[in-house]
């Protein structure tokens, strides 16, 4: 009996510790939109602390227009926008200048996420994320601070040397030319992949903020549906052996097992 009670001590000091190492994995959080309707607004007010980071995508298929009318729309929430800028998308240094001169004018923007973004030719001169934070545009324009893509799971046309060689190379430009830089990560429905690279990436000397990007609860269907389009095969194949994908296809599936993973 004292054998019993001794051993049931232990896995409640250690259910305690896990949920302390997870509640303060989480108290830095951050969110992405697309959009923020006023109702989506209230709720995060109810659970996100004042200033929260909060990203805002840029849409090829959207008027930059509407990126601008919702980091307005952040802002005004009480949180802070931080802007995804997709270089590829922009036909001049001068379009991608006034888009961002708009954003920090209307929204106070100091951080930008800058990402090549998917246009297989670009629009205008700039190619590679790395340029643009070489040019000197984004300190111009009063952006202090870069959010730089990072791949746990790897990308579909892009071999895992090449971006790690990139990743280092933008974290060394952002340095070189005056910018803070942090490193947001593709959405991740598994565990595995992340610890891995995230200790490759302290082995290289590394030591960056790192955001880990984590699919909110949606069904397992919709949660594939957009591992394909993102490439995240691991996480993907992750996620067919934990919920037993044949049986769950129209269940829902959360994030639970990947946060617990990655903060304990």
């Amino acid at each position: 009996m004292v054998m019993a009670l001794r051993t049931a001590a232990r896995m409640q000091t250690g259910t305690q510790q896990d949920v302390a190492a997870i509640a303060a994995f989480m108290a830095a959080t951050s969110f992405e939109t697309t959009r923020l309707p006023d109702d989506d607004a209230a709720a995060l007010r109810t659970h996100a602390a004042p200033g929260t980071p909060v990203y805002v995508s840029e849409l090829p298929s959207r008027p930059l227009a509407e990126q601008i009318a919702v980091v307005e729309a952040v802002r005004q929430a009480g949180f802070e926008p931080v802007p995804h800028v997709a270089v590829r998308n922009f036909g001049s240094a001068a379009a991608l200048s006034d888009h961002i001169g708009r954003m920090v004018e209307r929204a106070a923007v100091t951080r930008v996420l800058v990402i090549a973004g998917d246009r297989a030719e670009p629009a205008g001169p700039f190619r590679a994320a790395v340029e643009l934070i070489e040019s000197g545009l984004l300190q111009s324009a009063g952006i202090g601070e870069v959010g730089i893509a990072g791949y746990p799971d790897g990308h579909p046309r892009i071999a895992p040397i090449t971006l790690e060689r990139a990743l280092a190379a933008k974290l060394e430009a952002a340095a070189a030319t005056g910018l803070s830089a942090h490193v947001v990560t593709q959405f991740t429905m598994a565990p595995e992949p992340v610890v891995a690279w995230l200790t490759r990436l302290r082995d290289q000397g590394i030591d960056h903020l790192v955001r880990i990007g984590f699919a909110g609860p949606t069904s397992v269907a919709a949660l594939l549906r957009f591992a394909r389009i993102c490439g995240v095969r691991a996480s993907a194949q992750g996620l067919a052996r934990n919920v037993g994908l044949a049986r769950n296809m129209l269940g829902a599936a959360a994030p639970d097992r990947a946060v617990r993973g990655v903060a304990i």
